[in-house]
């Protein structure tokens, strides 16, 4: 096999060969040349690459086999047609929030009635008798049925056995506190669920949680864009109907128990405040509801690089993106 040396000293010649083989081509220096230099043998092309101060020249062979990976999301790969998610528009998630941008809560509201909701709640009965540890319900429902699939149902707390969670690119806004009692739960992967902003302070609850993939651009307070966390109020005086909640203003539809001991929340609805923790591989947003300021005052401070202390955010001052 023939090979092209040229002086690594010499700028001006790597530079040279370079220009010569993307003449009148329009390239990025990192990409390969679809013409060989002078000189090259069959089967083997010129690759180059950028180095702070110089472009190299590497070998590479046509004929070495390709790297095979697994697929960890075949639902991924799905040929059915249809749009199984509606776009999100609450905030920016491929560049940093503007100074003064305000975020408010989703607000659809699961139709029990729909035939992904009924199917799901099929699966998640299979789920129970089976006792299987992993639970994949998405690939099982058609795009329109995943669709319509805004929340999950309660009923996964019954999923104790369930030690894989799998809600790729799911069309959720939101996850039930229920999630906490999964206590085999031990992976968590919702990624690419573009719509779902933050998660249940219960999901804390799901000790063995060791593994996690989550779409960390599309969360609030995310380190890369810092985008705002919707406002939160304190309880008022009015009696409400804790299993129909305003999602606009509490951000859940349901709030029965406290997030932090468990015990009953007042009629007048949950005190709440935003923490970042580090939950499994990721810093995530979660949602407290308590039944009182003092189960307020007992939370743990903040994730590092991350509002320090709970919050109730809106306009709070979040640390510089990174």
């Amino acid at each position: 096999m023939e090979t092209i040396v040229v002086d690594s000293k010499d700028h001006f010649a790597q530079r040279d060969v370079f220009l010569s083989n993307n003449k009148n081509r329009r390239s990025h220096p990192t990409t390969p040349p679809h013409s060989q230099p002078p000189g090259a043998t069959r089967g083997v092309q010129m690759v180059p690459y950028l180095t702070p101060r110089t472009y190299r020249w590497a070998m590479m062979d046509e004929q070495r086999p390709a790297r095979v990976f697994p697929n960890r999301f075949p639902e991924a790969v799905d040929s059915r047609p249809g749009v199984p998610q509606d776009s999100c528009r609450c905030f920016s998630q491929v560049r940093a929030s503007y100074p003064g941008t305000v975020t408010s809560f989703h607000t659809e509201i699961q139709d029990t009635s729909a035939p992904g909701w009924l199917r799901l709640l099929e699966l998640i009965e299979e789920a129970v008798a089976d006792g299987r540890d992993e639970f994949r319900p998405l690939p099982e429902l058609s795009p329109e049925e995943r669709r319509q699939i805004v929340t999950l149902p309660t009923s996964i707390s019954r999923l104790t056995s369930v030690r894989t969670l799998v809600l790729y690119g799911s069309n959720l806004v939101r996850i039930p506190p229920e999630i906490g009692n999964m206590t085999s739960l031990e992976e968590f992967s919702p990624y690419t669920s573009r719509r779902l902003h933050w998660f249940p302070y219960e999901i804390t609850r799901c000790t063995r949680l060791a593994d996690s993939t989550v779409s960390t651009r599309s969360i609030y307070g995310n380190y890369k864009h810092r985008p705002p966390f919707p406002g939160l109020r304190p309880p008022g005086n009015t009696a409400l109907d804790l299993d129909n909640l305003d999602p606009l203003r509490w951000g859940t539809t349901t709030a029965r128990t406290c997030s932090v001991c468990a015990g009953p929340i007042s009629a007048t609805g949950p005190h709440q405040v935003w923490l970042s923790q580090v939950v499994a591989t990721d810093v995530l947003p979660l949602l407290v509801s308590a039944c009182s300021q003092a189960c307020l005052d007992t939370l743990p401070p903040g994730a590092k690089s991350h509002i320090p202390t709970p919050h109730r955010g809106g306009t709070i001052e979040q640390p510089p993106c990174r």
